[in-house]
């Protein structure tokens, strides 16, 4: 992006299971979620319960994330994924879970950590690099595959990651299903590709 302003912010990191270190077997299937050592860490009351909501909290992670950039203490994430639901920003069904649902959820952080959250079902590439030299950070509706840039998606959207950086070349993102020591913590993104995998909404964090 010819004119972006170079802003990255220095975040914590979070993966969206309990180990981070073990990302890339729990995704390529070559150990499952339960089997994570570190799953009660979670706040889960069994591997299975970790298991199931492991898959689905990349928005919860992103959320602990900025909540520590912006100095408030973030809860575990079965404690958030609780909260999340009675505030309806999930919805448990028969075949899985609904949401992240934006508005809900912005509401929710905004009286829960005093945070100023703003739902955006239509955030253009184009502004992300403003989000975040105004001191913000921003959730973004990605595909998953974005853990490998050059990769094509079948479509956009289905993940959560937090936007923490901008330069001219690239977007820098925490992604809580990136690989370790590959696409965790401070991934860059090169803006030619973001179009391919980016859903054009997301959730800007700021101090309120």
């Amino acid at each position: 992006m010819g004119n972006a302003t170079s802003t990255v912010h220095s975040v914590p990191y979070y993966a969206q299971w309990a180990s981070g270190h073990l990302v890339k077997d729990i995704v390529t299937g070559r150990i499952q979620a339960k089997e994570d050592p570190a799953w009660a860490d979670y706040g889960a009351t069994s591997p299975e319960e970790y298991e199931w909501w492991s898959w689905r909290l990349c928005g919860v992670a992103c959320l602990r994330m900025a909540l520590e950039h912006f100095g408030r203490t973030a809860p575990a994430p079965m404690a958030l994924a609780a909260e999340c639901t009675a505030a309806g920003a999930y919805e448990k069904q028969e075949d899985g879970l609904r949401g992240l649902i934006y508005a809900p959820f912005a509401s929710w952080v905004e009286a829960r950590f005093g945070l100023a959250a703003q739902a955006r079902p239509n955030l253009p590439v184009a502004e992300i690099p403003d989000v975040l030299a105004r001191g913000q950070l921003a959730m973004l509706s990605v595909h998953p595959s974005i853990r490998q840039p050059k990769d094509e998606p079948p479509h956009t959207g289905g993940h959560l990651v937090l936007a923490v950086g901008a330069t001219e070349q690239e977007l820098v993102v925490h992604n809580p299903s990136g690989y370790p020591g590959i696409s965790q913590e401070y991934a860059q993104v090169p803006w030619d590709r973001l179009g391919s995998f980016y859903a054009g909404r997301g959730i800007i964090l700021g101090v309120a």
